[in-house]
């Protein structure tokens, strides 16, 4: 493994544990009266291009790492848009 592979790991890790404490008392509690369905859905959109864009340049961490990440932020957008009918 390389320095730059070493460097995506490193981010994609840090930036997967950052959103994980927040997604985890939002699903617990279900208190979503503070959280914006449309930036829940932007910010699934910028992880969906990025884990593109990895794929086209062959990029292992950004691809498993922002993969990783869409997964707490799933259940989340799932209870912003039942409970917003």
């Amino acid at each position: 493994m390389n320095y730059v592979e070493l460097v995506g790991y490193l981010a994609g890790t840090l930036t997967m544990i950052a959103f994980l404490p927040q997604s985890i008392k939002t699903i617990k509690t279900k208190d979503i009266s503070s959280l914006s369905l449309t930036s829940y859905l932007i910010y699934f959109s910028g992880i969906t291009s990025w884990i593109i864009y990895g794929y086209f340049l062959g990029s292992n961490p950004m691809v498993i790492f922002n993969s990783i990440s869409l997964l707490p932020i799933m259940p989340i957008i799932y209870l912003l848009i039942r409970n917003k009918k």
